[in-house]
């Protein structure tokens, strides 16, 4: 657990003006940074506010007096309103909220809480609610980190300005003893940053199963079991940083972009089992290059650089995976170009994410979202997901609307490192296993290649195999021929 936190000056003053002149009696929103248990310290990047909800309302308001205190005034009754009022937080919008932001947060940002902008009574007769906010957000921000027990709840008070930051602890059971202060102070944080960047290829192969050999049937599971298998072998792989493999644990102490390259063991693939071709009916393939950023404080070690690099590479696929789960909610397929012709299951109108794989006779292509990258703050990047039909101006309003930004005015600040987004295809157990089979089967549905090709593909080997036979007897009758000569030369 954190116990001193650290709040980057220029951007918290900053959000303390815009509080001030807002003249609003209560705001939520989510504190950007990160938590770091290690060294017992926390970091504070920025203060994003919650837009207000699609009913434009917004996500925190004070509750209205009492009617018998209405019809009261005066001064004293002023002030027994402010001292009862309580927090109106709409805690599925904040969630949904830190959901979104979470996944344009490269590694080393995090949704590390909620600030709040209340007055003193306000905010200590709503301490329920909040820790509550605080866990919710908490869920939905660490997709990834089951192991995560801690939450910040940053106070803005307005009468008399004052900033306070307290601990959460995220149980099941909330209870006012859940918030424990912390010592908080503002410094120098954003310009201190060193920053790492990761171009990692990946290529998951994973078996699609009959329908009684896996529990993981739809495309979703499949995937989502891939990549969490994936995770494991990620955390144990051992890394370059500018050429130089790393050995030891010290903080980096050289200024400018770091790149690192990431060492997986040879031949270590453990989404492959051992398994027999009745039990697999096809393969799904995903493969690609996913760029990664990560930032680092100077007092960290560099072993958390190579953490935070890792856990963005599987937090991009699975926010990818997301998205398209999301947007296929009110799709009937896939609709890519190079995708092969729809199958049977897809014009019946079902999601793409609840495919039953093993049930498909074509092969299938689907892209994945690319990421890229906008200038955030101090030289630091953010991201977005952009699918093959999106516009740049769905990246500029997801900046505005979510991370309460400018619109980006300069696309040639963008970066785009992933020249080929992450594909997914799905293809027949020979097409993998049996080499000179793939050719053929990429232009042929394997319902077709089972039943009307499957003599002329047999005809070809056996004629190869019978030549190659007959060729090898020969070179034994002639060696022993050869022999029997010199013998009887040198005999002589």
């Amino acid at each position: 657990m954190v116990k001193a936190v650290v709040g980057d000056e220029t951007q918290l003053k900053f959000a303390e003006d815009r509080l001030s002149r807002s003249a609003i009696p209560a705001q939520v929103g989510l504190v950007i940074g990160k938590l770091n248990s290690t060294i017992d310290r926390g970091f504070v990047f920025d203060l994003v506010p919650t837009p207000p909800n699609d009913a434009g309302e917004p996500a925190c308001s004070l509750s209205e007096a009492p009617k018998d205190d209405k019809k009261k005034k005066g001064p004293k009754t002023k002030s027994l309103h402010d001292s009862s009022s309580s927090l109106l937080i709409d805690q599925d919008w904040v969630v949904e909220h830190a959901r979104q932001v979470s996944r344009m947060l490269v590694g080393g940002m995090k949704v590390i809480g909620i600030y709040i902008w209340a007055s003193e009574s306000s905010f200590k007769n709503s301490t329920i609610i909040l820790c509550q906010t605080v866990k919710g957000v908490a869920d939905a921000a660490s997709i990834l980190e089951t192991d995560r027990d801690e939450g910040l709840l940053i106070h803005i008070c307005y009468s008399p300005m004052k900033w306070t930051c307290r601990n959460c602890t995220l149980t099941s059971n909330i209870t006012s003893s859940s918030l424990r202060p912390c010592d908080f102070k503002m410094g120098r944080v954003l310009t201190s940053i060193q920053t790492f960047r990761c171009m990692y290829n990946f290529d998951i192969r994973l078996p699609i199963y009959h329908d009684s050999a896996s529990n993981a049937k739809t495309l979703t599971d499949i995937l989502r079991y891939g990549i969490s298998i994936h995770a494991k072998e990620l955390r144990g792989a051992k890394a370059m940083i500018d050429g130089c493999l790393v050995v030891g644990d010290e903080p980096c102490s050289s200024d400018g972009l770091h790149e690192v390259e990431l060492l997986l063991p040879f031949m270590k693939d453990a989404s492959v089992e051992a398994c027999s071709q009745k039990e697999v009916v096809g393969i799904l393939v995903f493969s690609g290059s996913v760029c990664s950023f990560a930032c680092l404080n100077p007092k960290e070690p560099i072993s958390q650089a190579l953490a935070d690099i890792k856990g963005d590479i599987i937090m991009s696929l699975q926010s990818r995976l997301d998205i398209i789960c999301d947007e296929a909610d009110g799709d009937v397929g896939p609709t890519d170009d190079g995708c092969k012709e729809a199958n049977d299951e897809i014009s019946t109108g079902k999601p793409v994410s609840q495919l039953v794989l093993h049930l498909l006779r074509k092969q299938q292509c689907l892209s994945f979202p690319r990421r890229v990258f906008v200038p955030w703050l101090a030289g630091t990047y953010i991201c977005d997901y952009l699918q093959p039909y999106d516009t740049v101006e769905v990246l500029k309003d997801h900046c505005v609307e979510l991370m309460s930004m400018e619109a980006p005015t300069d696309p040639s600040t963008f970066l785009e490192p992933e020249i080929e987004a992450p594909t997914l295809a799905t293809k027949s157990f020979l097409d993998v296993a049996v080499p000179f089979n793939s050719a053929f089967s990429s232009e042929y549905p394997l319902q077709k290649r089972e039943t009307g090709t499957r003599e002329e593909s047999n005809r070809k080997p056996t004629k190869s195999a019978d030549l190659t036979m007959i060729i090898a007897v020969l070179l034994v009758f002639l060696s022993i021929f050869v022999g029997w000569v010199l013998f009887a030369v040198r005999a002589s």
